[in-house]
């Protein structure tokens, strides 16, 4: 989950309390079923083989490595995106804690106030994480970014119940009242559950993949993003009513380490959202990119199969599919890994105004943060 949900609020107060509870449930389940969906098409790849690429061969073998190559697109732009997101966020973060903590008289350092100067800093962190080569590795800094989401949640409800001082009068709460904004907000929640281009990869590297287990993975990674949506959304509304902005967080008074804090937990979220949206970039790549991409279909191989004849699809997992993620070499994953950070770090070093890098719009690495402590 990633900043996306803190535009909930906003989304609620264009369409009512209750449309916006149910569009938030709506767009969770249709996520959900998407998911499910590809669950049950990974299971007629081979053994732990599982990609985009792998099911496009099996429907359009032709065109599969099309489908690769806009996933591969749009998780670069993603990624794009959130440094950034963090290059315009960490001088308000470092303004916010010397206001807190220093006197008035004092003030940060200039380089601290630079955007730039704070991505350089933090890609000595995202580097050693982006060359991972699982999803699985990344699952200790997925907690780190879970917990800044829980932080971000008390933070709403906490300001709720026990306003701060100096904080924006509220403005009218309803029940049914949608406005044009609710055009463009929708769209909002939507992308908020945008995962799908690591399912596949959670398919393969999760100790049972069978269809009962993807099941309970899909529908408790979901079902807790939209509590914790809705929990945000309600909240955030009640809060500051019709006149609650685009950022929760930003409408209340930064005068407080309490608030301080969650600024800051908003870029811890962002960075570790990096390495989530690189890793399936980087595999995508590999499919572009391998000049034997069209293959024949394969046999359908279901998930209790797998467990029936584990020797027989370990040979297979050898010799029959050249696209999975530990075949590729070191040297190909070091230079698609170099290529993919070297150019989204220096776009985002040149560009400060979002519109004109890759918007999200959304959450998009919902499904890997919550999906990574699963095995």
């Amino acid at each position: 989950m990633g900043t996306g949900m803190l535009t909930f609020p906003l989304a609620m107060a264009s369409a009512g309390l209750i449309p916006g509870m149910i569009t938030c449930i709506f767009s969770g389940a249709v996520a959900a079923f998407g998911l499910y969906l590809l669950s049950l098409c990974a299971t007629h790849t081979h053994h732990r083989r599982a990609s985009f690429f792998a099911v496009a061969q099996l429907t359009f073998p032709r065109a599969a490595v099309f489908f690769d190559a806009a996933i591969a697109i749009k998780c670069f732009g993603v990624s794009i995106s959130y440094l950034i997101i963090v290059k315009g966020l960490m001088p308000n973060v470092v303004l916010s804690f010397y206001h807190v903590l220093t006197p008035p008289t004092t003030h940060p350092p200039p380089w601290t106030l630079n955007g730039g100067n704070w991505i350089i800093i933090f890609m000595v962190v995202l580097i050693p994480l982006a060359f991972l080569r699982r999803l699985d590795s990344l699952r200790h800094t997925s907690y780190v970014a879970l917990f800044s989401v829980a932080y971000l949640v008390v933070i709403v409800v906490v300001c709720q119940i026990w306003p701060l001082p100096d904080m924006p009068t509220r403005g009218e709460i309803r029940l049914i009242h949608f406005t044009p904004n609710f055009v463009s907000t929708f769209p909002i929640q939507v992308f908020a559950f945008t995962c799908a281009q690591n399912l596949f990869p959670l398919y393969n590297e999760v100790r049972n993949n069978s269809q009962a287990r993807m099941n309970i993975i899909i529908g408790g990674s979901i079902g807790s993003a939209i509590l914790t949506y809705e929990v945000i959304a309600i909240f955030g509304y009640l809060t500051f009513g019709s006149k609650v902005g685009a950022n929760i967080i930003a409408m209340y008074p930064s005068t407080s380490l309490f608030i301080a804090a969650g600024q800051l937990a908003i870029v811890i979220l962002v960075l570790f959202s990096y390495p989530l949206q690189v890793h399936p970039c980087r595999n995508c790549l590999d499919k572009v990119f391998h000049p034997g991409h069209v293959h024949p279909p394969v046999k359908p191989v279901s998930a209790n199969d797998e467990d029936d004849d584990s020797s027989d699809s370990d040979d297979e997992e050898e010799i029959e599919d050249e696209h999975a993620d530990s075949e590729m070499s070191t040297f190909k994953h070091t230079v698609l890994t170099s290529a993919i950070i070297a150019g989204g770090f220096t776009v985002a070093y040149l560009v400060d105004d979002l519109q004109l890098g890759w918007s999200p719009n959304e959450v998009d690495s919902a499904f890997s943060p919550l999906t990574s402590g699963f095995e």
